[in-house]
Protein backbone atom coordinates (compact mmCIF):
# COMPACT_ATOMS: atom_id res chain seq x y z
CA UNK A 1 0.00 0.00 0.00
CA UNK A 2 0.85 3.12 -0.63
CA UNK A 3 -0.37 6.40 1.54
CA UNK A 4 -1.62 9.30 -0.67
CA UNK A 5 -1.52 13.22 0.15
CA UNK A 6 -4.01 15.09 -2.45
CA UNK A 7 -8.29 14.20 -1.76
CA UNK A 8 -10.54 15.55 -4.09
CA UNK A 9 -13.80 15.79 -3.20
CA UNK A 10 -17.01 14.96 -4.73
CA UNK A 11 -20.51 16.50 -5.20
CA UNK A 12 -22.49 13.20 -5.91
CA UNK A 13 -21.78 9.52 -5.16
CA UNK A 14 -24.42 7.03 -6.64
CA UNK A 15 -23.87 3.52 -5.91
CA UNK A 16 -25.63 0.12 -6.78
CA UNK A 17 -24.49 -3.11 -5.43
CA UNK A 18 -24.97 -6.03 -7.39
CA UNK A 19 -25.46 -9.73 -5.58
CA UNK A 20 -25.44 -12.71 -8.18
CA UNK A 21 -27.32 -15.67 -6.84
CA UNK A 22 -28.65 -19.29 -7.36
CA UNK A 23 -32.50 -19.70 -7.42
CA UNK A 24 -33.39 -23.38 -5.46
CA UNK A 25 -34.64 -25.49 -8.72
CA UNK A 26 -38.65 -25.03 -9.36
CA UNK A 27 -38.86 -21.92 -7.27
CA UNK A 28 -39.80 -19.16 -9.19
CA UNK A 29 -43.26 -18.99 -9.06
CA UNK A 30 -42.87 -19.08 -4.88
CA UNK A 31 -40.12 -16.45 -5.42
CA UNK A 32 -42.29 -14.35 -7.47
CA UNK A 33 -45.23 -14.43 -5.14
CA UNK A 34 -42.52 -14.08 -1.78
CA UNK A 35 -41.34 -10.52 -3.76
CA UNK A 36 -44.81 -9.42 -4.81
CA UNK A 37 -46.02 -10.45 -0.91
CA UNK A 38 -43.16 -7.77 0.20
CA UNK A 39 -44.03 -5.01 -1.80
CA UNK A 40 -41.88 -5.80 -4.80
CA UNK A 41 -43.30 -4.51 -8.31
CA UNK A 42 -43.15 -6.32 -11.67
CA UNK A 43 -40.81 -3.94 -14.04
CA UNK A 44 -42.17 -3.26 -17.71
CA UNK A 45 -41.03 -0.88 -20.25
CA UNK A 46 -44.58 0.22 -21.27
CA UNK A 47 -45.27 1.38 -17.74
CA UNK A 48 -43.53 4.87 -18.29
CA UNK A 49 -44.75 5.79 -14.65
CA UNK A 50 -41.72 3.96 -13.85
CA UNK A 51 -39.13 6.28 -15.15
CA UNK A 52 -38.18 8.45 -11.73
CA UNK A 53 -39.86 6.14 -9.37
CA UNK A 54 -36.41 4.31 -8.16
CA UNK A 55 -33.74 6.22 -8.95
CA UNK A 56 -33.86 9.04 -6.47
CA UNK A 57 -34.76 12.54 -6.69
CA UNK A 58 -34.03 14.50 -9.95
CA UNK A 59 -32.84 11.24 -12.06
CA UNK A 60 -34.92 9.71 -14.60
CA UNK A 61 -34.17 7.02 -16.98
CA UNK A 62 -36.01 6.71 -20.51
CA UNK A 63 -37.22 3.57 -20.84
CA UNK A 64 -37.77 4.79 -24.76
CA UNK A 65 -34.24 5.17 -24.88
CA UNK A 66 -33.72 2.06 -23.52
CA UNK A 67 -35.52 0.02 -26.08
CA UNK A 68 -33.89 1.26 -28.58
CA UNK A 69 -30.51 1.38 -27.25
CA UNK A 70 -30.14 -2.69 -27.23
CA UNK A 71 -31.15 -4.75 -30.95
CA UNK A 72 -34.40 -6.66 -31.19
CA UNK A 73 -33.33 -10.35 -30.16
CA UNK A 74 -31.72 -8.71 -27.17
CA UNK A 75 -34.35 -6.40 -25.78
CA UNK A 76 -36.58 -8.99 -26.14
CA UNK A 77 -34.76 -10.66 -23.36
CA UNK A 78 -34.04 -7.74 -21.04
CA UNK A 79 -37.04 -5.95 -21.31
CA UNK A 80 -39.78 -8.52 -22.09
CA UNK A 81 -43.18 -7.16 -22.44
CA UNK A 82 -45.08 -10.42 -20.85
CA UNK A 83 -44.42 -13.13 -18.41
CA UNK A 84 -41.66 -15.17 -20.47
CA UNK A 85 -39.12 -17.07 -18.03
CA UNK A 86 -36.90 -17.37 -20.56
CA UNK A 87 -36.30 -13.46 -20.11
CA UNK A 88 -34.96 -11.29 -17.34
CA UNK A 89 -37.53 -10.65 -14.85
CA UNK A 90 -37.28 -7.59 -12.71
CA UNK A 91 -39.07 -6.68 -10.12
CA UNK A 92 -38.35 -3.11 -8.05
CA UNK A 93 -39.16 -1.39 -4.57
CA UNK A 94 -38.36 1.96 -3.54
CA UNK A 95 -37.02 1.90 0.11
CA UNK A 96 -36.07 5.34 0.92
CA UNK A 97 -34.46 4.30 4.00
CA UNK A 98 -31.78 6.58 5.63
CA UNK A 99 -29.37 5.00 7.21
CA UNK A 100 -25.39 5.24 8.14
CA UNK A 101 -22.20 3.53 8.02
CA UNK A 102 -19.78 3.58 11.04
CA UNK A 103 -16.22 2.44 10.12
CA UNK A 104 -12.59 2.87 11.71
CA UNK A 105 -12.20 6.81 11.16
CA UNK A 106 -15.42 7.88 9.51
CA UNK A 107 -18.90 7.40 9.53
CA UNK A 108 -21.01 8.06 6.67
CA UNK A 109 -24.73 9.05 5.85
CA UNK A 110 -26.47 7.30 2.86
CA UNK A 111 -30.02 6.57 1.54
CA UNK A 112 -31.21 2.64 0.25
CA UNK A 113 -33.03 4.47 -2.86
CA UNK A 114 -34.50 1.10 -4.23
CA UNK A 115 -33.98 -2.41 -4.59
CA UNK A 116 -33.93 -4.59 -7.73
CA UNK A 117 -34.19 -8.41 -8.12
CA UNK A 118 -34.10 -10.05 -10.88
CA UNK A 119 -34.79 -13.69 -12.08
CA UNK A 120 -33.00 -14.94 -14.98
CA UNK A 121 -32.69 -17.99 -17.33
CA UNK A 122 -30.42 -21.10 -15.34
CA UNK A 123 -31.92 -20.42 -12.35
CA UNK A 124 -29.79 -17.34 -11.92
CA UNK A 125 -30.88 -14.74 -10.21
CA UNK A 126 -29.42 -10.52 -9.19
CA UNK A 127 -30.16 -8.84 -6.33
CA UNK A 128 -29.32 -4.85 -6.96
CA UNK A 129 -29.29 -2.30 -3.75
CA UNK A 130 -29.89 1.23 -4.81
CA UNK A 131 -27.40 3.57 -2.29
CA UNK A 132 -26.90 7.51 -2.45
CA UNK A 133 -24.27 9.10 -0.43
CA UNK A 134 -26.23 11.79 1.02
CA UNK A 135 -23.01 13.42 2.44
CA UNK A 136 -21.59 16.70 0.25
CA UNK A 137 -17.64 17.61 -0.63
CA UNK A 138 -17.03 14.24 0.45
CA UNK A 139 -13.51 12.71 -0.06
CA UNK A 140 -13.13 10.84 -2.62
CA UNK A 141 -11.63 8.33 -0.20
CA UNK A 142 -13.90 8.10 2.47
CA UNK A 143 -16.20 7.03 -0.54
CA UNK A 144 -14.35 4.21 -1.99
CA UNK A 145 -14.07 3.04 1.53
CA UNK A 146 -17.52 3.38 2.16
CA UNK A 147 -18.12 1.10 -1.02
CA UNK A 148 -15.52 -1.57 -0.22
CA UNK A 149 -16.94 -1.63 2.92
CA UNK A 150 -20.84 -2.31 2.17
CA UNK A 151 -20.18 -4.56 -0.86
CA UNK A 152 -18.46 -7.12 1.40
CA UNK A 153 -21.20 -9.66 2.77
CA UNK A 154 -18.90 -11.59 5.14
CA UNK A 155 -16.51 -10.00 7.48
CA UNK A 156 -13.14 -11.18 5.87
CA UNK A 157 -10.47 -8.20 7.40
CA UNK A 158 -10.25 -6.19 10.39
CA UNK A 159 -11.97 -3.00 8.56
CA UNK A 160 -15.25 -5.60 8.15
CA UNK A 161 -15.25 -6.32 11.69
CA UNK A 162 -15.30 -2.41 12.95
CA UNK A 163 -18.37 -1.70 10.62
CA UNK A 164 -21.39 -1.28 11.58
CA UNK A 165 -24.94 -0.22 9.38
CA UNK A 166 -27.28 1.61 11.61
CA UNK A 167 -30.89 1.98 10.30
CA UNK A 168 -34.31 2.22 11.72
CA UNK A 169 -33.24 2.25 15.28
CA UNK A 170 -31.45 -1.27 14.34
CA UNK A 171 -27.06 -2.04 14.19
CA UNK A 172 -25.95 -4.89 12.05
CA UNK A 173 -22.33 -6.12 12.34
CA UNK A 174 -22.48 -7.44 8.62
CA UNK A 175 -23.72 -6.62 5.59
CA UNK A 176 -24.66 -9.69 4.94
CA UNK A 177 -27.45 -9.73 7.99
CA UNK A 178 -28.85 -5.99 7.25
CA UNK A 179 -29.47 -7.58 3.13
CA UNK A 180 -31.10 -11.04 3.80
CA UNK A 181 -32.68 -9.84 7.59
CA UNK A 182 -33.72 -6.63 7.16
CA UNK A 183 -33.85 -5.27 3.37
CA UNK A 184 -34.60 -8.31 1.00
CA UNK A 185 -35.54 -10.81 4.58
CA UNK A 186 -37.91 -13.18 1.82
CA UNK A 187 -35.21 -13.89 -0.79
CA UNK A 188 -32.41 -16.07 1.53
CA UNK A 189 -35.35 -19.05 2.08
CA UNK A 190 -35.15 -19.46 -1.70
CA UNK A 191 -30.93 -19.28 -2.55
CA UNK A 192 -29.56 -22.74 -3.92
CA UNK A 193 -27.40 -24.05 -0.85
CA UNK A 194 -26.28 -27.05 -2.35
CA UNK A 195 -22.81 -28.19 -2.14
CA UNK A 196 -21.44 -24.73 -1.47
CA UNK A 197 -19.33 -25.18 1.91
CA UNK A 198 -20.43 -21.91 3.52
CA UNK A 199 -20.85 -19.64 0.47
CA UNK A 200 -24.78 -18.73 -1.44
CA UNK A 201 -23.90 -20.73 -4.08
CA UNK A 202 -21.76 -23.48 -5.94
CA UNK A 203 -20.86 -22.83 -9.61
CA UNK A 204 -19.69 -19.50 -9.14
CA UNK A 205 -16.08 -19.44 -8.57
CA UNK A 206 -16.20 -15.72 -9.83
CA UNK A 207 -17.68 -14.28 -6.72
CA UNK A 208 -15.96 -16.74 -4.19
CA UNK A 209 -15.25 -14.08 -1.65
CA UNK A 210 -18.53 -12.98 -0.99
CA UNK A 211 -18.55 -9.92 -2.40
CA UNK A 212 -21.26 -7.34 -4.22
CA UNK A 213 -19.73 -6.08 -7.70
CA UNK A 214 -19.99 -2.37 -7.66
CA UNK A 215 -21.74 0.13 -10.11
CA UNK A 216 -21.00 3.44 -9.18
CA UNK A 217 -20.75 6.97 -10.62
CA UNK A 218 -18.60 9.93 -8.63
CA UNK A 219 -18.97 13.42 -9.55
CA UNK A 220 -15.82 15.29 -8.88
CA UNK A 221 -15.59 19.00 -8.00
CA UNK A 222 -14.23 21.28 -10.27
CA UNK A 223 -11.43 22.43 -8.20
CA UNK A 224 -8.90 24.30 -9.19
CA UNK A 225 -6.45 21.79 -7.99
CA UNK A 226 -7.89 19.04 -9.81
CA UNK A 227 -6.86 20.01 -13.41
CA UNK A 228 -7.89 16.20 -14.45
CA UNK A 229 -8.81 12.95 -13.36
CA UNK A 230 -5.55 10.85 -12.90
CA UNK A 231 -4.32 8.16 -14.04
CA UNK A 232 -4.01 7.16 -9.99
CA UNK A 233 -7.58 8.50 -8.93
CA UNK A 234 -9.04 5.91 -12.10
CA UNK A 235 -6.51 2.97 -10.59
CA UNK A 236 -8.18 3.42 -7.53
CA UNK A 237 -11.41 3.55 -8.42
CA UNK A 238 -11.35 0.24 -10.26
CA UNK A 239 -9.57 -1.72 -7.08
CA UNK A 240 -11.48 0.57 -4.39
CA UNK A 241 -8.41 1.70 -2.89
CA UNK A 242 -10.27 3.27 0.05
CA UNK A 243 -8.40 4.04 3.82
CA UNK A 244 -5.50 2.31 5.57
CA UNK A 245 -6.07 0.83 8.95
CA UNK A 246 -4.84 4.56 10.09
CA UNK A 247 -7.20 6.18 8.11
CA UNK A 248 -5.51 7.27 5.15
CA UNK A 249 -6.01 7.51 1.69
CA UNK A 250 -3.85 4.79 -0.40
CA UNK A 251 -3.49 2.88 -3.37
CA UNK A 252 -2.91 -0.93 -4.05
CA UNK A 253 0.02 -0.55 -6.55
CA UNK A 254 3.47 1.21 -6.28
CA UNK A 255 4.89 0.85 -9.74
CA UNK A 256 3.67 4.12 -12.38
CA UNK A 257 4.34 1.89 -15.23
CA UNK A 258 1.57 -0.82 -13.79
CA UNK A 259 -0.87 1.49 -12.57
CA UNK A 260 -0.42 3.11 -16.22
CA UNK A 261 -0.80 0.25 -18.18
CA UNK A 262 -3.70 -1.30 -15.45
CA UNK A 263 -5.64 1.77 -16.41
CA UNK A 264 -4.94 2.01 -20.17
CA UNK A 265 -6.23 -1.40 -20.29
CA UNK A 266 -9.34 -1.05 -18.38
CA UNK A 267 -10.54 2.38 -19.04
CA UNK A 268 -13.32 3.50 -21.41
CA UNK A 269 -11.75 7.49 -22.71
CA UNK A 270 -13.72 8.38 -25.44
CA UNK A 271 -14.85 11.43 -22.87
CA UNK A 272 -11.93 12.24 -21.64
CA UNK A 273 -10.64 14.33 -19.81
CA UNK A 274 -13.86 15.13 -17.64
CA UNK A 275 -15.17 11.61 -18.20
CA UNK A 276 -13.53 8.25 -17.51
CA UNK A 277 -15.65 4.79 -17.50
CA UNK A 278 -13.50 2.19 -15.37
CA UNK A 279 -14.09 -1.75 -16.04
CA UNK A 280 -12.47 -4.47 -14.00
CA UNK A 281 -14.32 -8.03 -12.44
CA UNK A 282 -15.39 -6.25 -9.17
CA UNK A 283 -16.63 -2.38 -10.10
CA UNK A 284 -17.96 -0.58 -13.22
CA UNK A 285 -17.59 2.95 -12.67
CA UNK A 286 -18.12 6.38 -13.92
CA UNK A 287 -15.51 9.36 -13.13
CA UNK A 288 -16.73 12.78 -14.04
CA UNK A 289 -16.07 16.44 -13.77
CA UNK A 290 -18.96 17.29 -16.02
CA UNK A 291 -20.90 20.19 -15.51
CA UNK A 292 -24.31 19.48 -13.33
CA UNK A 293 -26.62 19.19 -16.15
CA UNK A 294 -24.63 16.65 -18.00
CA UNK A 295 -23.77 14.57 -15.04
CA UNK A 296 -27.23 13.83 -14.56
CA UNK A 297 -27.51 12.32 -18.06
CA UNK A 298 -24.02 10.34 -17.22
CA UNK A 299 -26.20 9.07 -14.49
CA UNK A 300 -29.54 8.08 -15.87
CA UNK A 301 -27.47 5.90 -18.61
CA UNK A 302 -25.72 4.71 -15.75
CA UNK A 303 -29.01 3.31 -14.16
CA UNK A 304 -30.53 2.51 -17.95
CA UNK A 305 -28.79 1.11 -20.18
CA UNK A 306 -24.93 0.71 -18.89
CA UNK A 307 -26.70 -1.00 -15.66
CA UNK A 308 -28.12 -3.31 -18.04
CA UNK A 309 -25.08 -3.86 -20.21
CA UNK A 310 -23.36 -4.73 -17.25
CA UNK A 311 -25.97 -7.09 -15.61
CA UNK A 312 -26.01 -8.90 -19.42
CA UNK A 313 -22.39 -9.79 -19.15
CA UNK A 314 -22.26 -10.99 -15.59
CA UNK A 315 -25.38 -13.26 -16.87
CA UNK A 316 -23.04 -14.28 -19.81
CA UNK A 317 -19.92 -14.82 -17.24
CA UNK A 318 -21.98 -17.13 -14.90
CA UNK A 319 -23.52 -19.11 -17.26
CA UNK A 320 -20.63 -19.90 -19.39
CA UNK A 321 -19.21 -20.71 -15.89
CA UNK A 322 -21.41 -22.95 -14.83
CA UNK A 323 -21.83 -24.88 -17.99
CA UNK A 324 -18.09 -25.55 -17.57
CA UNK A 325 -18.60 -26.61 -14.09
CA UNK A 326 -21.42 -28.77 -15.39
CA UNK A 327 -19.09 -30.47 -17.72
CA UNK A 328 -15.86 -31.16 -15.00
CA UNK A 329 -18.38 -32.79 -12.77
CA UNK A 330 -19.75 -35.28 -15.52
CA UNK A 331 -18.82 -39.23 -15.56
CA UNK A 332 -18.84 -39.74 -19.39
CA UNK A 333 -19.06 -43.55 -18.89
CA UNK A 334 -22.33 -42.94 -16.35
CA UNK A 335 -24.16 -40.03 -16.81
CA UNK A 336 -25.66 -40.29 -20.67
CA UNK A 337 -28.61 -38.06 -19.92
CA UNK A 338 -26.41 -35.17 -18.22
CA UNK A 339 -24.51 -35.03 -21.70
CA UNK A 340 -27.90 -34.74 -23.25
CA UNK A 341 -28.74 -31.77 -20.99
CA UNK A 342 -25.88 -30.62 -20.77
CA UNK A 343 -25.53 -30.38 -25.18
CA UNK A 344 -29.51 -28.73 -24.80
CA UNK A 345 -28.59 -25.73 -22.41
CA UNK A 346 -25.66 -24.71 -24.38
CA UNK A 347 -27.25 -24.75 -27.90
CA UNK A 348 -29.89 -22.82 -25.66
CA UNK A 349 -27.27 -20.41 -24.36
CA UNK A 350 -25.78 -19.95 -27.77
CA UNK A 351 -28.65 -19.61 -29.72
CA UNK A 352 -31.40 -17.45 -27.49
CA UNK A 353 -28.43 -15.79 -25.51
CA UNK A 354 -25.30 -14.92 -26.36
CA UNK A 355 -24.68 -12.61 -29.54
CA UNK A 356 -21.59 -10.37 -30.63
CA UNK A 357 -24.14 -7.68 -31.30
CA UNK A 358 -26.55 -6.40 -28.91
CA UNK A 359 -25.94 -2.59 -29.02
CA UNK A 360 -27.43 -0.61 -31.38
CA UNK A 361 -25.35 2.92 -30.28
CA UNK A 362 -21.22 2.96 -30.48
CA UNK A 363 -20.98 4.18 -27.12
CA UNK A 364 -23.15 1.64 -25.59
CA UNK A 365 -21.08 -1.27 -27.68
CA UNK A 366 -17.93 -0.10 -27.17
CA UNK A 367 -18.44 -0.14 -23.42
CA UNK A 368 -20.34 -3.53 -23.85
CA UNK A 369 -17.32 -4.59 -25.57
CA UNK A 370 -14.85 -3.36 -22.79
CA UNK A 371 -17.30 -5.52 -20.18
CA UNK A 372 -16.74 -8.70 -22.34
CA UNK A 373 -13.45 -8.21 -22.71
CA UNK A 374 -12.83 -7.72 -19.19
CA UNK A 375 -14.78 -10.50 -17.80
CA UNK A 376 -13.39 -13.30 -20.62
CA UNK A 377 -16.54 -13.78 -22.09
CA UNK A 378 -15.44 -14.54 -25.49
CA UNK A 379 -12.55 -16.51 -24.37
CA UNK A 380 -15.51 -18.81 -21.93
CA UNK A 381 -17.50 -19.12 -24.82
CA UNK A 382 -15.08 -20.53 -26.97
CA UNK A 383 -14.02 -23.12 -24.51
CA UNK A 384 -17.78 -24.16 -23.96
CA UNK A 385 -18.09 -24.24 -28.23
CA UNK A 386 -15.11 -26.67 -28.12
CA UNK A 387 -16.68 -28.91 -24.91
CA UNK A 388 -19.94 -28.97 -27.05
CA UNK A 389 -17.96 -30.42 -30.38
CA UNK A 390 -16.58 -32.60 -27.65
CA UNK A 391 -19.94 -33.69 -26.44
CA UNK A 392 -21.28 -34.29 -29.74
CA UNK A 393 -18.43 -36.31 -31.50
CA UNK A 394 -18.99 -38.72 -27.69
CA UNK A 395 -22.76 -39.22 -28.19
CA UNK A 396 -22.60 -40.04 -31.93
CA UNK A 397 -19.70 -42.57 -31.00
CA UNK A 398 -22.02 -43.93 -27.85
CA UNK A 399 -25.48 -44.20 -29.66
CA UNK A 400 -23.79 -45.71 -32.53
CA UNK A 401 -22.64 -48.52 -30.10
CA UNK A 402 -25.71 -48.81 -28.38
CA UNK A 403 -27.88 -49.01 -31.97
CA UNK A 404 -24.79 -52.21 -32.96
CA UNK A 405 -25.61 -53.71 -29.43
CA UNK A 406 -29.45 -53.25 -29.40
CA UNK A 407 -29.30 -54.74 -33.58
CA UNK A 408 -26.99 -57.91 -32.19
CA UNK A 409 -29.24 -58.39 -28.91
CA UNK A 410 -32.51 -58.47 -31.35
CA UNK A 411 -30.77 -59.98 -34.14
CA UNK A 412 -29.76 -63.08 -32.22
CA UNK A 413 -33.09 -63.45 -30.29
CA UNK A 414 -34.98 -63.31 -33.18
CA UNK A 415 -33.19 -65.59 -34.97
CA UNK A 416 -33.25 -68.19 -32.39
CA UNK A 417 -36.31 -67.35 -30.79
CA UNK A 418 -38.14 -67.36 -34.26
CA UNK A 419 -36.38 -70.40 -36.26
CA UNK A 420 -35.82 -72.83 -33.04
CA UNK A 421 -37.60 -71.78 -30.26
CA UNK A 422 -40.74 -70.90 -32.60
CA UNK A 423 -40.87 -73.82 -34.54
CA UNK A 424 -40.44 -76.17 -31.61
CA UNK A 425 -43.17 -75.13 -29.43
CA UNK A 426 -45.46 -73.03 -32.08
CA UNK A 427 -48.03 -76.00 -32.58
CA UNK A 428 -48.61 -76.28 -28.53
CA UNK A 429 -49.04 -72.29 -28.74
CA UNK A 430 -51.60 -71.59 -30.94
CA UNK A 431 -55.60 -71.36 -29.79
CA UNK A 432 -56.44 -72.96 -26.31
CA UNK A 433 -53.05 -73.28 -25.28
CA UNK A 434 -53.09 -76.82 -23.13
CA UNK A 435 -50.80 -75.98 -20.63
CA UNK A 436 -50.35 -80.05 -19.37
CA UNK A 437 -48.53 -80.59 -22.67
CA UNK A 438 -45.45 -78.34 -21.51
CA UNK A 439 -45.35 -81.37 -18.29
CA UNK A 440 -44.07 -83.91 -21.31
CA UNK A 441 -41.45 -81.51 -22.94
CA UNK A 442 -37.93 -82.52 -23.05
CA UNK A 443 -35.05 -80.31 -22.27
CA UNK A 444 -34.90 -79.13 -25.85
CA UNK A 445 -38.68 -77.94 -26.11
CA UNK A 446 -38.14 -76.10 -22.68
CA UNK A 447 -35.13 -74.40 -24.19
CA UNK A 448 -37.34 -73.36 -26.64
CA UNK A 449 -40.49 -72.51 -24.81
CA UNK A 450 -38.11 -70.18 -23.00
CA UNK A 451 -36.14 -68.52 -25.66
CA UNK A 452 -39.71 -67.75 -27.18
CA UNK A 453 -41.03 -65.72 -24.31
CA UNK A 454 -37.81 -64.28 -23.28
CA UNK A 455 -37.48 -63.10 -26.69
CA UNK A 456 -41.02 -61.81 -26.73
CA UNK A 457 -39.99 -59.85 -22.77
CA UNK A 458 -36.98 -58.50 -23.82
CA UNK A 459 -38.27 -57.05 -27.06
CA UNK A 460 -41.04 -55.70 -24.84
CA UNK A 461 -38.49 -54.52 -22.45
CA UNK A 462 -36.35 -52.70 -24.97
CA UNK A 463 -39.25 -50.84 -26.12
CA UNK A 464 -40.99 -49.78 -22.75
CA UNK A 465 -37.05 -48.31 -22.00
CA UNK A 466 -37.32 -46.30 -24.83
CA UNK A 467 -40.87 -45.03 -24.51
CA UNK A 468 -39.72 -44.18 -21.20
CA UNK A 469 -36.43 -42.50 -21.94
CA UNK A 470 -38.48 -40.17 -24.34
CA UNK A 471 -41.01 -39.14 -22.08
CA UNK A 472 -38.32 -38.37 -19.56
CA UNK A 473 -36.45 -36.41 -22.09
CA UNK A 474 -39.40 -34.36 -23.08
CA UNK A 475 -40.00 -33.22 -19.80
CA UNK A 476 -36.60 -32.82 -18.79
CA UNK A 477 -36.57 -29.98 -22.08
CA UNK A 478 -39.83 -28.68 -21.06
CA UNK A 479 -38.10 -27.90 -17.70
CA UNK A 480 -35.49 -26.31 -19.29
CA UNK A 481 -37.10 -24.12 -21.23
CA UNK A 482 -39.24 -22.80 -18.48
CA UNK A 483 -35.40 -21.50 -16.85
Amino acid sequence: MVELHSEPTLHTALLQFIFPFSIKPGQDKELIASLQKEGFTRFFLDNKELENAYYGEGYCVSHEKMERSYLPFAAHVLFPREKDSDSFRRFSRVNDLPCRLEMLFESVNFRILSTDVFLCPFELGFLTIRVAIEEKNLPFSTVLEFADRFRTLEDVCYQDKHAFIHCQEKSFGRVEDFVFKNLVSGLEPFLDPAEIDGAYFETLPFFVDERMLVQAFYGFNREEELDEISVELRYRASQLDGLTIDGKPFTSASDPEYIEQYTRDHCYSRWGPDTYYMTNEQTFCCLSRAKPDIATELVNQMYGEYYYGLLLSIFHKIVLLKLANLHSRLRINHDYEEIENLIFLINKFSAKFYFLELISQSQGREIFFQLRKVYGNDALFDEVKMTLNDLFQYQDKFQAKRRDTLLMVLTVFTVISGIYGMNQVIEDLKGNIDWSKMLEYSVFEYLALFLTFSGIAVSLGLTLREARNGIRSRRKRRYYDKD
